[in-house]
């Protein structure tokens, strides 16, 4: 996959670049860390300049968040939870109220937890889904995601552009960092989870 994405950026310059980001956001297991490092360093070697990196970057991005957002819009919370008044919703331990507490929750916290999720692998694609869902504000939703990705976008771009042909060093420290950013959200989750489980059996 790496290859191909190199030979994508060295054929089509930032358009390629805009697309390969926006697919990455709708298909995370694409490496955006692959893209915005090998753009930096090809910066140093080409015309391509860092500014047009970064601008073609997060417009990608945005892009990418916007589809992923109108998916989440689709997905009503009162179909959801219709489907969680059945079977599903008994096979994972979960009632139609779960949907309207999410819903409050994500209504309180949204703005920060949009911004912030942009610099976790992975999740920084799929939090687009659930803004779309609790209907936030499609400006406040392109703002918070054009300011989040555009943070990640440049310190990448400019740590490819820093190490130059050792782009490849800066992919195995974000790899970590990507395993370890995820490994604390899926504690925090299964930790969160088993407490609001815990909670709920307490009132019963």
């Amino acid at each position: 996959m790496q290859d191909w994405i190199i030979g994508i950026i060295n054929q089509y310059g930032y358009f390629g670049i805009a697309l390969l980001i926006a697919v990455e956001n709708i298909f995370p297991p694409i490496p955006s860390e692959v893209i915005l490092t090998f753009s930096g360093f090809m910066t140093t070697v080409t015309d391509l300049k860092i500014w047009g990196v970064v601008l073609s970057a997060t417009i990608g991005s945005v892009l990418g968040a916007v589809v992923l957002y109108s998916v989440g819009r689709l997905m009503s919370p009162q179909r959801l939870e219709r489907l969680l008044g059945g079977k599903l919703g008994r096979v994972l331990h979960l009632k139609r109220e779960d949907v309207r507490h999410a819903g409050a929750w994500f209504a309180r916290r949204g703005k920060f937890t949009v911004f912030f999720c942009r610099f976790i692998p992975v999740v920084r694609s799929l939090i687009s889904i659930p803004a779309g869902m609790a209907k936030m504000r499609m400006g406040m939703f392109l703002l918070l995601t054009a300011l989040g990705t555009l943070l990640w976008n440049v310190v990448l771009v400019y740590l490819g552009a820093f190490f130059g042909s050792s782009w490849e060093t800066v992919v195995r420290y974000v790899d970590t960092y990507s395993v370890a950013a995820i490994a604390v959200v899926a504690a925090s989750l299964v930790g969160f989870c088993a407490w609001y489980f815990l909670r709920r059996s307490k009132r019963r």
